[in-house]
């Protein structure tokens, strides 16, 4: 089934920049090229995230120096992928009502296995994780309510790969959605049950421009990415998607 059938709006839920151009860049370019609305909301700044190597010397070790360069980064990606509103969670209008502004951080995470991340010890106080699962769920379905996409699309319920902020905000964003009648969609390996598959690879380029915006966090070489841990995979331009019940 396909989930965009009928869709004028998309609303991608993420976790931490780059995201949004790692686990779904094409599959936006591609609904944009078919005249659908997409709109972004990103749960917090990576601020835990790695930096490349060739950059760490650059950045240093000042957190708030860093959280200000993922969000250029962001922000620059956000536009080469063409995304005409893009939001960061905690901030109105994904905040809920009567609220005052908060930001929620990066929780980190571990390998638990060479492809499986999961939770760390030393989440800061203000990371997602941390957060009443209520309050996120609630700034979530704030924003729901004010856009009204026809369609919320974020991870699956592993979170990708077990990140714990992916899985985290995957949970609020798949109940906010119910909450708000509007169909929820996950990302999923194209090979899933049941997904629908999207080819983007006419879309390399433009992917790989919204890629290079993340130079704090991976480096585009060739048709593959690398990753400030020195992770090598190709770049994704064939994405599954699937509406969850």
């Amino acid at each position: 089934m396909n989930p965009f059938d009928g869709a004028r709006s998309v609303l991608f839920v993420h976790a931490h920049p780059d995201d949004e151009t790692l686990s779904s860049g094409g599959l936006i370019l591609w609904l944009a090229d078919r005249g659908v609305r997409v709109e972004l909301l990103t749960a917090t700044r990576g601020e835990r995230g790695e930096v490349v190597p060739a950059l760490r010397a650059d950045v240093g070790d000042d957190a708030a120096a860093l959280t200000r360069i993922r969000e250029g980064e962001w922000r620059r990606a956000v536009g080469s992928l063409g995304i005409p509103d893009a939001f960061f969670l905690g901030e109105p209008p994904a905040r809920h009502a009567g609220a005052a502004s908060r930001r929620y951080s990066d929780s980190g995470m571990r390998w638990v296995t060479p492809t499986l991340a999961g939770a760390v010890d030393d989440a800061p106080a203000e990371a997602l994780t941390r957060a009443p699962e209520s309050e996120v769920k609630a700034d979530v379905l704030a924003l729901v309510e004010h856009l009204r996409p026809d369609l919320v699309v974020s991870y699956d319920d592993l979170g990708g790969y077990g990140h714990p902020d992916h899985r985290s905000i995957r949970s609020a964003a798949l109940s906010a959605s119910r909450s708000a009648g509007v169909p929820f969609a996950e990302l999923v390996p194209a090979d899933a049950d049941r997904a629908f598959v999207v080819d983007a690879s006419d879309r390399l380029p433009a992917i790989t421009d919204a890629l290079r915006a993340h130079a704090t966090q991976l480096t585009v070489d060739g048709s593959h990415v690398v990753h400030s841990g020195g992770q090598r995979e190709p770049i994704r331009t064939v994405f599954g998607v699937r509406l969850v019940d």
